[in-house]
């Protein structure tokens, strides 16, 4: 049986890129080669990629637009338990906005419901301690890094099994005083 071509909401981080995406293409699935950009994931696995109907792109963009734009900081890494990550501060409007997703498509849960909480990050590497500390070591060094989340992306993937993703839609956060 073929595999179900996913979606992904995701925030992207550019200004996180050059620090993460040479530890992520080296350790991770969702690495830049195949599409994906240094971001902070609000929903995946959001609809099947066949469900993004406009309705639903509609509807995203109605949630993400009454969200004005806003400005982070990446200043520490944290771990889970094989993946090292950058925190944003504050994570809030992070949670916010994938709380508000889920309340509008709620059979689609960040990471299919496996968490309690809504833990906002960008992914810099998975892997065993050894990696993960060679990872932490090479990007502490280069934090903070000052962001903007000017838009959200709707990921698509276009080959199963983390072949290619492109994006499907691009969806502006709301006006604010940020540039």
């Amino acid at each position: 049986m073929a595999a179900s071509l996913r979606t992904a909401v995701v925030i992207p981080v550019p200004e996180a890129a050059p620090v993460v995406d040479p530890w992520r293409e080296r350790t991770c699935n969702d690495k830049p080669s195949i599409g994906i950009p240094a971001h902070v994931t609000l929903v995946f696995p959001f609809v099947p990629a066949g469900a993004v109907d406009p309705a639903a792109r509609e509807a995203l963009a109605a949630i993400v637009g009454a969200v004005p734009r806003f400005a982070f900081v990446l200043h520490e890494t944290r771990r889970f338990r094989e993946t090292l990550y950058l925190a944003p501060e504050p994570p809030a409007p992070f949670v916010r906005l994938t709380e508000a997703i889920v309340r509008r498509f709620p059979a689609h849960p960040p990471y299919e419901g496996a968490f309690d909480e809504v833990v906002p990050h960008v992914t810099v590497a998975h892997g065993g301690t050894a990696l993960l500390d060679e990872a932490d070591a090479s990007v502490r060094g280069l934090l903070p890094l000052d962001a903007v989340a000017r838009e959200a992306l709707v990921l698509e993937e276009v080959e199963p099994d983390w072949g290619h993703w492109h994006v499907r839609a691009r969806l502006p956060l709301g006006a604010s005083d940020l540039p």
